[in-house]
């Protein structure tokens, strides 16, 4: 199916099931606790958890789907989520995401995370237009060079659309730990906003360079496979592991998804977390681990150790 059919069959089915799913109500918004830090290009706020859409996003033109994940993201926002993470190579997910926000609406939290990449169909600047399409979007707040595919050419296009106002800003991305050297090169080298890796409490290897680098060159990071791409967090509750005591004292973890989060979300360099879910229950989780206490630099030690002893 192409991506003008796929559109036009979501827009069909959305408007068959749209007010079995997503009763109407007041603003999707509601106040809470989630906690923000700084971009550090810009001194903009940005929520600490945001939402992923690898692999839990992709669910083509299915009615059940489709309104579950319009359900997923509706809670999302309900705590005050903003940034939404997605690329050209996941599939249906941009669809989805856009079929979500027009049964929703566009909140003004919103912060619109997109890739290009190669081959995709089309220069970097066609790739942006199609995706604000599926999206439904005027304007990115972020897109990135997806896995540093054909990276000098894609951040010349996009420095040069965010210098004339049709992006907010640009970055790179990698993950699974991959490319680390080409990818700290890029950072010490390159004008960007953001650097999106992988980071989680059982792999950390971007402490050693990244981290610091992206503190050194004011650079934004979003962490991408919190839970290790689920086997994390599945594997601690399957097993029955129970949260440490003195972690729920001293950081107020009350599930792994705030361990695992807080421990993310507490470095100095990372701005948020893009967890990436198929349930509400989940979601829910999800966004409380964004609140405050986060863990002291004493505290993240002992979270690992935590887990390394398990």
């Amino acid at each position: 199916m192409t991506d003008r059919n796929r559109r036009r069959t979501l827009k069909w089915i959305g408007a068959g099931i749209a007010a079995a799913w997503l009763p109407s109500g007041p603003a999707l918004a509601e106040p809470g606790s989630l906690l923000s830090k700084p971009i550090p290009a810009s001194g903009q706020k940005l929520p600490v958890i945001g939402m992923g859409t690898w692999r839990t996003f992709n669910v083509g033109s299915d009615p059940q789907l489709l309104g579950a994940r319009s359900e997923v993201v509706r809670a999302f926002f309900r705590h005050g989520g903003g940034l939404i993470d997605s690329s050209p190579m996941y599939g249906s997910a941009p669809d989805v995401i856009g079929y979500a926000l027009e049964r929703l609406g566009i909140p003004a939290s919103l912060f619109s995370a997109e890739k290009v990449w190669s081959p995709a169909g089309g220069t970097a600047r066609e790739q942006v237009a199609e995706l604000e399409k599926r999206w439904g979007v005027k304007r990115f707040d972020l897109v990135q060079v997806h896995n540093l595919t054909d990276w000098r050419d894609h951040l010349a296009t996009l420095r040069e659309m965010k210098a004339a106002g049709e992006i907010g800003y640009i970055g790179i991305t990698t993950s699974h730990g991959r490319r680390h050297r080409e990818f700290e090169q890029v950072m010490a080298s390159e004008d960007i906003d953001f650097a999106q890796l992988t980071y989680n409490i059982t792999h950390r290897e971007a402490e050693q360079r990244l981290l610091p680098l992206a503190r050194e060159k004011g650079i934004a990071v979003i962490a991408n496979r919190p839970y290790d791409g689920g086997a994390l967090i599945k594997g601690l509750k399957r097993r029955g592991e129970k949260v440490p005591e003195w972690a729920v004292e001293e950081c107020g973890c009350r599930t792994w998804a705030d361990f695992l989060l807080k421990f993310i979300v507490s470095h100095p360099a990372v701005n948020c977390a893009i967890p990436a879910t198929t349930r509400v229950d989940h979601m829910n989780e999800n966004m409380r681990a964004g609140s405050a206490p986060l863990p002291s630099a004493s505290a993240r030690r002992r979270m690992a150790a935590a887990i390394e002893s398990l």
